[in-house]
């Protein structure tokens, strides 16, 4: 499924949970979603804005998880709320209320590899007055919990991304959610390797693939950072020898072993 922007695919999935209490819709905003901090120095610190956009009470609480993937590439997150100072760790904001959250890095300055957090904001249920206006019968209250991506990296850490190999295939568009599910187009399947020492977001640079058609005739596709983000969203990968994979619907039917990919800024 697709979500409305690329860096919510990745961070946000704001997922609602229904809870018979309250008499309104709460609406929560976090940002910024993706924080690039520093093992030391300035960008030690960073922080978080959460906004309360309803008519009513907001009450939310934080969380820190260590974002790690398994020899299949899946996503793995660790506890770690230790790895971190948060103030506040939670609150309680009126109507288009806004809290600022800041963040103090503990881990250390001398690191090996950049490492991602996610910090979650989990709304809480607030108990409703039962002489509140507007309520009513059968009414239910939406929380929502959103996560922001937290990267931390030594100074002087880069990335170094390599192609493993990108293979012509079948793809599975993106769709919006209720949205009919597409055909699939011909595209590729990409895997890519970061050999250095600081994670890499894909999306961040312009993508120009090359190759020869299953018609013979040659093929030049540019992707720029809106199309990536529309495609893969940010496209992180993990430092110190991160794979990830990647589907990119083109409709463009590539010859086998003719595809060549290079990043320009």
């Amino acid at each position: 499924m697709l979500n409305r922007t690329a860096i919510r695919w990745l961070l946000a999935g704001a997922i609602a949970a229904v809870v018979p209490l309250g008499a309104q819709l709460w609406a929560m905003r976090v940002s910024p979603m993706v924080v690039e901090m520093s093992s030391a120095g300035s960008k030690a610190t960073a922080r978080v804005e959460v906004d309360n956009s309803g008519a009513g009470l907001l009450a939310f609480e934080t969380h820190i998880t260590r974002l790690d993937y398994d020899s299949e590439g899946k996503q793995v997150e660790v506890p770690a709320d230790n790895d971190f100072l948060v103030f506040p760790p939670q609150g309680t904001l009126p109507a288009n209320g806004r809290q600022v959250i800041r963040l103090q890095w503990l881990g250390g300055a001398e690191m090996p590899a950049s490492r991602s957090y996610y910090m979650s904001v989990n709304q809480l249920p607030v108990a409703i007055a039962p002489d509140a206006p507007g309520k009513s019968g059968g009414e239910v209250q939406i929380v929502y919990h959103m996560k922001a991506l937290i990267t931390v990296a030594p100074p002087n850490a880069k990335p170094a991304v390599e192609v493993v190999s990108a293979t012509p295939t079948m793809v599975q568009p993106k769709y919006e959610e209720g949205q009919p599910v597409p055909a699939k187009i011909a595209g590729l399947t990409v895997k890519f390797r970061n050999t250095g020492t600081r994670y890499a977001m894909l999306a961040g640079a312009r993508w120009v693939i090359d190759g020869t058609g299953t018609d013979k005739q040659p093929i030049h596709i540019e992707l720029s950072r809106e199309d990536l983000s529309r495609l893969i969203g940010v496209g992180y990968i993990a430092p110190t020898n991160g794979v990830r994979t990647f589907d990119v619907p083109l409709d463009k039917s590539f010859a086998p072993d003719s595809v060549k990919i290079r990043f320009q800024p």
